[in-house]
């Protein structure tokens, strides 16, 4: 019997393969097919073209800076410019007189002028305060119990952030009627209620004719005006809040006040500072609603004379225009300190403050 090896079948070795093979398969491989239509020639990009391609987004956005130059950037650098000059608008531009900081140092030296900041800082906080007192737990309710009557809620309490200021401060002038006015005819009422009565006023109060009503007078109307403007704020913010995070608290056995002490006013911190920064700016800018309650001359013991009310009497009776834009920088300067400390308490500092400290 023959052994088994000798009917196997040979075992070939591979041919090591050459540079010659190499090439011809993958010229075989990526060769391109003989019937491939050539790729058509780039077209020339025409002047026009080019042009269009180039600054035609540049047109689109111009006038944008165009118009914040006209009424943006140059009313500041004049407005700095006349600041360190003295000029009265009459006269033309060719009698301007340079003062250097004497406007500055004649404004800090003023009385009314310190007046007029104190009145604004005293109604800044008395119809800051309020607003967001009111506005918050409203929109913490509105958020949580009265979804579907939300649109409607929002929109009455929005409304008076639309209406004219003018119209607002009219419709108020009348309500605070010494005589004649339905906050005087209502507490006159209230008063005739047994018991009770004895905690409202039995006389009648001259509510923009003295000296200790004038400024609350002032802030009801501005609180009246703006509390829905920040419920909506704040409405916001508490929408962008997880539901999950009430719903897990809810489980863990938290009430309703230890969710919006431990959960809503923590996560609510941007909002409130933006808030916040808006009530202060537009605290210390009021002058519609003291110009025409106050008949523009501040009121009893000009308690109603505000900055900007001073500064507009400073341009327009006194005809002094670098007094005025001196005053301008001065309220700008103690805005962005007021900013800068509402910014460690509320803003990204102070809740970094706050983390460290836990």
């Amino acid at each position: 019997m023959c052994p088994r090896s000798a009917f196997a079948a040979p075992v070939f070795a591979p041919a090591t393969p050459t540079r010659f093979t190499v090439l011809k398969e993958a010229s075989a491989v990526t060769a391109p097919p003989a019937n491939l239509t050539p790729t058509p020639p780039i077209p020339k990009v025409g002047g026009w073209d080019n042009f269009q391609r180039k600054y035609a987004p540049y047109i689109f956005i111009s006038p944008f800076f165009l118009l914040f130059f006209v009424f943006g950037l140059f009313p500041i650098i004049f407005n700095a410019y006349l600041s360190v000059h003295e000029w009265q608008p009459g006269s033309g531009l060719g009698d301007m007189k340079f003062v250097g900081l004497r406007n500055f140092t004649d404004n800090l030296t003023d009385p009314t002028f310190w007046l007029s900041l104190k009145n604004t800082a005293i109604l800044a906080v008395e119809s800051g305060l309020p607003q967001h007192l009111i506005a918050i737990p409203l929109a913490f309710a509105i958020n949580m119990g009265l979804k579907r009557a939300q649109s409607f809620i929002t929109a009455i309490y929005f409304l008076p952030y639309i209406t004219s200021v003018v119209a607002i401060s009219v419709i108020f002038f009348t309500l605070f009627s010494w005589q004649y006015g339905v906050l005087n005819a209502a507490l006159g009422s209230l008063h005739n209620i047994p018991v009770l009565g004895a905690l409202f006023p039995a006389d009648k109060i001259n509510w923009l004719g003295e000296r200790a009503f004038v400024q609350p007078s002032i802030a009801m109307v501005i609180v009246w005006r703006y509390v829905g403007w920040n419920m909506l704020l704040y409405l916001s913010g508490l929408q962008a809040i997880p539901g999950d995070l009430y719903e897990a608290a809810a489980v863990d056995g938290a009430t309703r006040t230890e969710q919006f002490r431990f959960i809503t006013l923590p996560l609510l911190r941007p909002t409130i500072f933006l808030a916040v920064t808006l009530s202060l700016i537009g605290g210390f800018q009021l002058f519609e609603e003291p110009y025409i309650l106050t008949n523009g001359g501040g009121g009893v013991g000009q308690a109603g004379l505000t900055t900007i009310m001073y500064m507009f009497r400073t341009y327009n009776a006194y005809s002094d225009a670098g007094l005025a834009a001196a005053m301008a920088w001065l309220l700008f300067i103690v805005i962005g300190l007021l900013t800068l400390v509402n910014n460690r308490i509320f803003g990204r500092s102070g809740m970094s403050d706050s983390k460290a400290a836990k």
